[in-house]
């Protein structure tokens, strides 16, 4: 960590009590536009907020387009006026109630994805009783719970050819995520080429659009040199796949994680120290129900961790991290060398930038959810939420 983070960590933590998370304006910023010098002039991005809603408003000024999953995340977008043009209503469950009302009230929605038979006829039903068109993007399956086959993906847009509110616009198609592998990003760009083809030649339906999901990977372990080293690899070799295509129309790359994920440093407090015959034990005011890097695998490896203040005179030793929750699973770093940790000492977690702050087991033991604070590009530190006590969500009504 820099010199510049340090001071921004050290004011936030003079500021804002702990646990909180920090996230960095102009390192989305900064991320994005290193991203777009990696791929071709025409390639647009979208951005999935389901990885931090927290940070929309900032990444909406740096893509095209804003990938929502759920009524809550399009009420956020209503809420901090995100252009409707720009979102993308996807999801693999589509409420029925809400997806009429949207369809009535924000007719210049951007798209609308269809995952299956059953939501297409919802979207079909909405769009005849709110008497204006709907565009659609056809999710092609992966193989898992998300998406249509191509077979069904040729029906409907037949169906749409007979229906002048629905526009077929395009495919939409999610690889995954934390995918390394450019053979498989091949192998899936060959099969979205093959169908949009069949698409023109056997339905006589041409595609527009390709919104594609590679699952750039995000390294949370290694160094942070080599992890943008090998990011930067994929996104160079996936721009040249999309070149090969034959397919020459709009491609709009859905990123989340790969986008925001360095943004993030998550801070919690040494409130305990102990030690015992199976080592040493820093208890802190946070934990795993507040912070998860994917795969939850962080007990099991070294995270890039700051500790404040820093010291270099005393004992070594390997300190096991702990957090707050009554459970021997809530372990953040095991063996993280220290030398000698106060009670006091805050500790500073990098890459938390996507998903952290709401993959984790947030409510439980009621612990109170973490304050958010947001630093601007003029160097401006603000809580976008502040501390909110979780235990009014688990107390059941009196009868």
């Amino acid at each position: 960590m820099n010199a510049e983070n340090l001071a921004i960590l050290s004011e936030a933590i003079e500021r804002f009590a702990t646990p909180f998370y920090l996230f960095d304006e102009g390192e989305i910023h900064r991320h994005v536009a290193h991203l777009r010098s990696l791929l071709a002039p025409g390639v647009q991005l979208a951005y999935a907020m389901k990885a931090n809603s927290f940070v929309l408003a900032q990444a909406a000024r740096d893509v095209e387009r804003i990938e929502v999953c759920s009524p809550g995340e399009a009420r956020i977008c209503i809420e901090l006026g995100i252009p409707d043009e720009k979102i993308v209503i996807s999801g693999v469950y589509k409420d029925p109630a809400f997806i009429g009302e949207l369809v009535r009230e924000h007719p210049q929605i951007g798209h609308y994805t269809v995952e299956s038979l059953a939501q297409f006829d919802l979207l079909e039903q909405a769009a005849r009783e709110a008497g204006h068109p709907i565009r659609l993007l056809m999710r092609l399956t992966s193989g898992n719970q998300f998406g249509i086959t191509a077979d069904e993906i040729k029906a409907l847009a037949l169906r749409c050819q007979d229906n002048p509110l629905l526009e077929f616009c395009g495919i939409q198609h999610y690889s995954g995520t934390q995918k390394t592998s450019a053979k498989r990003l091949k192998r899936e760009l060959k099969g979205i080429d093959k169908l949009i083809g069949e698409l023109r030649d056997e339905c006589g339906v041409a595609v527009a659009e390709l919104e594609f999901g590679p699952g750039f990977p995000v390294s949370y372990y290694d160094d942070e040199q080599d992890a943008r080293a090998q990011q930067d690899e994929l996104v160079v070799a996936l721009d040249g796949l999309l070149a090969e295509m034959a397919f020459d129309g709009e491609v709009v790359l859905e990123l989340g994680r790969a986008m925001v994920a360095s943004c993030g440093t998550y801070v919690t407090k040494i409130v305990d120290k102990k030690s015992n015959h199976t080592g040493n034990y820093a208890i802190t005011d946070g934990g795993k129900h507040q912070f998860v890097y994917y795969g939850n695998a962080m007990s099991m490896r070294q995270p890039p961790c700051t500790i404040l203040p820093k010291r270099t005179e005393g004992q070594l030793d390997s300190w096991n991290i702990c957090g707050a929750l009554c459970t021997v699973t809530d372990i953040l770093v095991k063996q993280l060398e220290l030398c000698e940790p106060q009670v006091g000492d805050v500790l500073c977690f990098e890459r938390a930038g996507a998903y952290c702050m709401t993959e984790g087991i947030s409510l439980f033991l009621s612990r109170d959810l973490p304050s958010v604070v947001m630093r601007t590009t003029d160097g401006t530190l603000w809580p976008a939420r502040n501390r909110i006590e979780s235990y009014t969500l688990n107390t059941p009504r009196s009868l």
